[in-house]
């Protein structure tokens, strides 16, 4: 077998296809969906496939925005996982649509090399990564049962071999207090709104006693009515975050201790609410990231570990897919060093033309990689003797 050959056939499929690739990636670009609301990207990338000759299930795992296209009949299996949500306000900020197109145009490379390499492949659609855990739901369905590596890349402002991750369990607090008119009987009622400060104070000053790769963060969602009436009901939404789930839910305690603590200042109650699915920090397959940096160089890319400066910190549920099985998640460099992701400037990158680039050379370095795991017995070997426990 001539392994060049397959490279050289897989890179000239990329090629071939690079502007259904690239328009793939400006439609979803100007149609942003929240999580689980992604009907347009999902009907997209589903026609797409079907147009190509790859039998796709519409809405799997009883999600309406997830699909899940495979090929192949025996050998290993490999999965390319494509994300396609928005962030609220800003868009594709975090740069979704070029994972839905980078994966997009790796499976299509693949898919009509699976039977005659003895391979088989899952290209799966996976909604609400910004927050919604959509990944999590399809693990629990059995989307990645019986898958022997997965993999997407994630553009970022840098070239990396990784993202710092952190696991991640997001909050809800709501605090009910007793309604009062502000000038004429203030000391009538119990102020909501003085609670969830206190509280977000006392979270402030926890901050200086955390551990430096450990974050909290929150907002206001509910704050009162109007000025001169004492809130009775206001609500908030936290993110807390830590290297790791064991070490996450001794800070999640200590998070609850500083809200709790102001509501019972302002002689308020307060209710809290895990929201499920909580996120896992991400562990790669470092026999994997290895060849997927060779190929990355190969075509003229070169992701460096992350340092200094060149760190993207975050949250994802492929985290969790890499608590199940082989999986990695390198950073493609879709913006200009040192433009971070979630901002309206990256945004602005991720239609542009380095962000296509990123979508052309994120396509091709998955689709080597991929394509080795079929291939290269030894990489198949030390890619399992390293799989999560």
């Amino acid at each position: 077998m001539d392994t060049e050959a397959i490279r050289r056939r897989v890179l000239e499929d990329i090629d071939r296809r690079a502007d259904l690739l690239l328009d793939v990636s400006h439609q979803i670009h100007a149609h942003p969906e929240l999580c689980f609301e992604e009907r347009f990207a999902h009907d997209l990338l589903t026609d797409v496939l079907e147009r190509e000759g790859v039998p796709v299930t519409r809405s799997a795992y009883d999600l309406p925005t997830a699909f899940d296209a495979r090929v192949g009949t025996e050998g290993p299996q490999v999965a390319v996982v494509c994300e396609y949500d928005a962030l609220p306000g800003i868009g594709h900020a975090c740069g979704h649509n070029i994972i839905a197109a980078a994966g997009l145009g790796a499976g299509l490379a693949l898919a009509p090399l699976a039977a005659e390499l003895g391979g088989r492949l899952a290209i799966l659609g996976t909604p609400a990564e910004e927050g919604g855990g959509g990944k999590v739901f399809m693990i629990d369905r059995g989307a990645f049962t019986g898958v022997d590596a997965s993999m997407m890349v994630h553009p970022a402002g840098a070239e990396l071999r990784s993202m710092q991750t952190l696991a991640n369990h997001q909050v809800m607090t709501q605090y009910r207090g007793k309604a009062a008119h502000a000038a004429a009987a203030p000391w009538r009622g119990a102020n909501a709104l003085d609670a969830m400060v206190l509280g977000y104070n006392n979270v402030a000053a926890l901050r200086q006693h955390i551990r430096p790769d450990e974050r909290i963060h929150g907002i206001f969602t509910k704050a009162g009515e109007k000025p001169n009436i004492v809130p009775d009901n206001t609500e908030a939404h936290w993110y807390v975050r830590s290297p790791d789930t064991e070490h996450l839910s001794v800070l999640k305690d200590r998070v609850l201790s500083c809200l709790t603590a102001g509501a019972l200042a302002a002689g308020c109650e307060m209710q809290h609410t895990w929201l499920d699915p909580a996120y896992d920090n991400m562990i790669d397959n470092h026999a994997l990231l290895d060849r997927y940096v060779e190929h990355a160089r190969r075509i003229g890319r070169d992701p460096v570990e992350p340092s200094g400066d060149l760190v993207v910190a975050g949250s994802t549920d492929m985290g969790n897919v890499s608590h199940l099985i082989p999986a990695i998640h390198p950073m493609v460099q879709a913006a200009p060093t040192g433009v971070a992701i979630h901002t309206t400037e990256f945004a602005v990158h991720a239609r542009a033309a380095i962000g296509d680039r990123a979508v052309i050379d994120g396509a091709k370095s998955m689709a080597l990689t991929l394509l080795d795991l079929w291939l290269d017995d030894d990489l198949r070997r030390r890619v399992a003797a390293t799989r999560p426990a």
